[in-house]
């Protein structure tokens, strides 16, 4: 790898986005993935601003317009045809007037406006913008409580892999080996004529992946009955923290707003939150873990969503500084850190889709959380192991011990991420 400097990196990250830019929205990368994505999208808007902050709001705005009437933000978007991507709508079958699928992903959306606010350069076109998108993220959070929290436990279920954004984690195997594949209807996957297959899911995988979408969409994709139908029902910590998180942003954006009743609600909802999550809390693994929701048991399984509870401040200090040593030893176990899972399990796999492989958006989360709880060495360390990732390409995500690209190429969401770091790096 041939090292390069701040500027070079930018330029570099600038040229990709403008890539995959489609105008009012942008793809993760040509072919692998041709559609919009919920939390690529906004995690984009972050790089975004440091080229044109206008483009930046303009890219929420695509992904909030098609925002489901009872609050639920899709995980995709499918703005044009485009029979290179599998599943697509025609086995999603929602129903929308532009198609999308039925499912969301991690909320990250709060986050990113109040960052966009705050920070932004145009006051005015912040003020405007803040304004016309606090209301979506607010009745999204909403709709996680109400549909994905029945029993009012203060912490929502994931219901399909997808759901989580780390859609092929360990964490999963337990919980998707209740998912029966009786009845999946023939298909043709997409993904593995992109990439080397064994940087992929498995066939045993992905038919529990169609099995949940087909009995969802049995179920016309009601919300109020998705969760108790789910034979998949996972707490994910991880998840649950970048709501949590989420939920304080917007409550901070609300009160800047003078919108002091969403932020109030807002509060109490990260309150609730907060007081349930240490039931996530492994004191043998030192570690937060996922909840089968099911069984009603913590999964044995020390995944990198067990770390992103400092994304959101939580946990002792003790905890924090436990969460932190848990980071060094696996950066000391590899190259490059943050593995995707813990390099001492045997289900470790470094080149296989989130059983091992770094993704710079969750170093960037990661070290957002260490920062927070007061770690910023700790926190240094993690944005420039992304740094020196980026030296081989931006990759969709990268093999931690020999620091090899991995995925789709050109990849949306780390050229944002590197546009966001060294932006932030010479602020």
């Amino acid at each position: 790898m041939t090292a390069f400097d701040d500027s070079t990196a930018f330029e570099r990250a600038a040229t990709v986005l403008s890539e995959n830019d489609r105008g009012t929205y942008t793809v993760p990368t040509k072919g692998l993935y041709p559609f919009q994505w919920n939390w690529d999208s906004c995690l984009t808007a972050l790089g975004q601003r440091h080229i044109d902050e206008a483009r930046a709001w303009t890219e929420i705005e695509t992904l909030a317009a098609h925002q489901w009437p009872d609050g639920m933000i899709p995980h995709i978007v499918f703005h044009v045809h485009d029979d290179g991507y599998f599943p697509g709508p025609d086995v999603w079958k929602t129903g929308r007037p532009t198609p999308t699928s039925g499912i969301t992903q991690p909320p990250v959306m709060g986050f990113v406006l109040r960052r966009l606010y705050e920070e932004a350069k145009d006051r005015v076109l912040a003020d405007a913008k803040a304004r016309a998108l606090i209301g979506a993220a607010d009745a999204w959070h909403r709709w996680f409580y109400a549909a994905r929290d029945p029993e009012g436990t203060g912490l929502v279920a994931i219901l399909h892999p997808w759901e989580s954004g780390r859609d092929n984690s360990c964490d999963w195997d337990a919980a998707l080996a209740r998912v029966p594949t009786d009845g999946v209807e023939p298909y043709q996957r997409r993904d593995t004529s992109h990439v080397d297959a064994a940087q992929r899911p498995h066939k045993a995988e992905y038919d529990r992946y169609l099995w949940l979408v087909q009995r969802f969409r049995g179920l016309g994709w009601d919300n109020l009955k998705l969760h108790d139908a789910s034979p998949f029902r996972v707490v994910d910590p991880g998840f649950n923290a970048i709501l949590i998180r989420s939920d304080e942003d917007i409550a901070a954006l609300g009160e800047a707003l003078g919108m002091t009743g969403l932020a109030t609600a807002a509060r109490a909802r990260v309150a609730k939150a907060r007081a349930a999550f240490e039931r996530l809390w492994s004191e043998e693994h030192g570690q937060y873990l996922c909840l089968d929701r099911t069984t009603g048991t913590l999964v044995e399984s020390r995944s990198v969503g067990g770390l992103l509870p400092l994304f959101a401040g939580l946990g002792t200090p003790e905890r924090q500084r436990a969460l932190a040593a848990r980071i060094a030893e696996w950066r000391g176990a590899t190259r490059f850190g943050i593995a995707s899972h813990d390099p001492a399990d045997p289900r470790f796999e470094a080149k296989r889709y989130w059983r091992g492989p770094v993704w710079l958006i969750v170093n960037y989360l990661v070290a957002d959380g260490l920062a927070r709880c007061g770690l910023a060495e700790e926190a240094c360390a993690v944005h420039q192991d992304s740094l020196r990732l980026i030296e081989g390409g931006f990759a969709e995500y990268y093999d931690p011990v020999t620091g090899e690209g991995l995925g789709g190429g050109n990849f949306t969401w780390t050229a944002a991420m590197v546009a966001e770091l060294v932006r932030k790096r010479a602020a």
